[in-house]
């Protein structure tokens, strides 16, 4: 997942529609037919391929669209009012990135491209319409919804009940099991986000983090080359992590 592979993909993922798209299963219903797929297809504006450090919406923006990224990484991050950035998620191919924003209008974080990336802008308004008249497509919206907000009630047990080694084991394992759905290897896989951008997700230092990644390593949990991990004792990091494996054994 390193900028050059995403820099090849970008001019055929761009040319593809829904119905051919690898990605497909994961963002939209499977039990679509080829014609709602096709009237689907129809409202969907491909990107050209978005720079490390665009902005795909900004922090107060005003909502319109919600957006599945076919290539690259994308991180969200609010600014507090001492003007400090927390971030508060990690998006890959195949997920939705923007659902927040339809409460209240507005989009209440920001959301800033990690490498070269490509993404699937689709209108809200059109895509509820389409959603009144497919009940199958409502459903997926609702279960990406439910499954945001599943993500952010773990979010706030990793930062409120865990130590600083389980955060790191449990942000390694999450990473994994994405990948993996996603039709990637498990374990070996590029970390897009820097350390500096771990911690402040996980609430720790950036020492507390490099010093971890360290022990980890010379645990023989993982081996690290630059940004690229290669995690070499699965089980032994779930140990670490405090976390049950059949949790995130997604079919």
């Amino acid at each position: 997942m390193d900028d050059s592979s995403n820099s090849g993909k970008a001019r055929p993922i761009q040319q593809s529609h829904c119905n051919t798209c690898s990605l497909s299963a994961l963002c939209l219903p499977v039990s679509l037919n080829l014609t709602d797929i096709d009237r689907l297809d129809t409202i969907i504006n491909k990107s050209q391929p978005l720079k490390k450090g665009e902005l795909l919406f900004d922090q107060g923006q005003s909502f319109g669209s919600i957006f599945a990224i076919r290539a690259g990484s994308v991180k969200t991050y609010t600014v507090t009012a001492e003007g400090e950035e927390q971030i508060t998620g990690f998006y890959f191919p195949g997920e939705l990135i923007g659902l927040s924003g339809i409460d209240s209008g507005q989009y209440p974080n920001a959301a800033r491209v990690l490498e070269t990336t490509t993404v699937c802008n689709i209108p809200f308004s059109r895509l509820d319409e389409l959603a009144g008249e497919m009940p199958e497509l409502r459903r997926q919206i609702m279960r990406t919804m439910s499954r945001e907000i599943s993500d952010d009630q773990q979010m706030l047990l990793l930062l409120s009940k865990k130590t600083a080694e389980q955060r790191l084991a449990t942000f390694l394992i999450r990473l994994s099991e994405r990948f993996r759905i996603r039709g990637y290897s498990k374990t070996r896989f590029r970390l897009s986000m820097s350390r500096n951008e771990i911690a402040n997700y996980l609430g720790l230092a950036i020492e507390t983090v490099s010093r971890l990644f360290t022990r980890f390593q010379k645990n023989g949990l993982i081996q690290v080359e630059g940004k690229e991990i290669d995690i070499t004792d699965l089980a032994q990091l779930y140990l670490h992590s405090g976390e049950c494996p059949n949790l995130h054994q997604t079919p």
